[in-house]
């Protein structure tokens, strides 16, 4: 049970992913989907690429630096995580991936890893097939933590005109996805509490 959970307080969204580019389109998709989650009653914390530029993870090595620990902290009260990828050949990010090794410090606690918790999914690449494939992985990682893929993932195709030169979110079918993929994450937290 989550501190979040305990207090009743509002579902406490994490969402995680991005680029070493600050407001990549990764970390554009991430904001906006978390806006969407605090103006349907939750609370969010992101962690966008640079909070990400942590050391390799090490299983075997309990030094953690504090933006690590900060991290860990934040998933270790989620009710619920967005996790946003690029995909880089096909695959997801060498920088995300290392992130959620980090969610390996939650083997020993009472709700091991992510057990129960929505887990939410956005991938964006410059064509469908890297957008796709991302999207599966970061699923089929959701399922390993013992979270629960909402049944909407947003696979992003970045070579359409999806963000205007301010950075604001033009495609109306992204916007409506990654809107319903926000009540999808609170619907499913809210759910889980209620079986807790």
């Amino acid at each position: 049970m989550t501190a979040s959970t305990r207090t009743g307080g509002a579902p406490f969204v994490v969402g995680l992913g991005g680029t070493l580019r600050a407001n990549s389109s990764t970390e554009r998709a991430l904001r906006y989907c978390l806006a969407a989650v605090e103006q349907q009653g939750g609370r969010t914390r992101l962690f966008a690429g640079p909070d990400l530029d942590l050391p390799m993870y090490a299983p075997h090595s309990l030094e953690r630096t504090p933006q690590a620990l900060e991290l860990v902290s934040a998933l270790r009260d989620a009710d619920a995580v967005v996790v946003g990828s690029p995909g880089y050949h096909g695959a997801i990010s060498g920088l995300v991936k290392n992130a959620l090794d980090y969610i390996e410090d939650l083997r020993e606690d009472p709700r091991v890893y992510l057990d129960n918790t929505p887990w939410g999914c956005i991938s964006c690449a410059y064509g469908w097939q890297a957008a796709v494939n991302t999207l599966g992985q970061l699923r089929s990682i959701g399922h390993a933590l013992r979270a629960w893929p909402t049944p909407l993932g947003v696979a992003i195709n970045s070579a359409d005109q999806i963000w205007d030169e301010a950075g604001e979110l033009i495609h109306d079918a992204t916007q409506n996805q990654l809107d319903m993929l926000a009540t999808q994450v609170l619907f499913f937290a809210k759910a889980a509490r209620e079986t807790a």
